[in-house]
């Protein structure tokens, strides 16, 4: 699914009254989206949790991803950090 669509449909939800967060390769289109929550992550196309098993780092990004569901000014758009 393209960006655009994810922002609009993230978009679409939260006016139905759902929280929503996404995670985002494309730091530069999702930045002119505006999605309601996003955390760009630093890693190759295809790989948005990371390497392969290394479920770790996957747990990592997951957690990030979904703590931003605590954020309530909108839109917040947040790096990954790993530190």
């Amino acid at each position: 699914m393209c960006v655009q669509t994810v922002g609009l449909l993230a978009a679409a939800i939260e006016r139905a009254g759902v929280t929503t967060t996404s995670i985002s390769l494309l730091k530069e289109v999702t930045s002119v989206i505006r999605p309601p929550r996003a955390l760009f992550v630093p890693f190759p196309m295809g790989y948005p949790l990371g390497a392969p098993n290394d479920t770790a780092l996957q747990h990592r990004v997951i957690a990030a991803a979904l703590a931003l569901l605590q954020e309530r000014r909108v839109p917040a758009l947040t790096d990954f950090s790993d530190s």
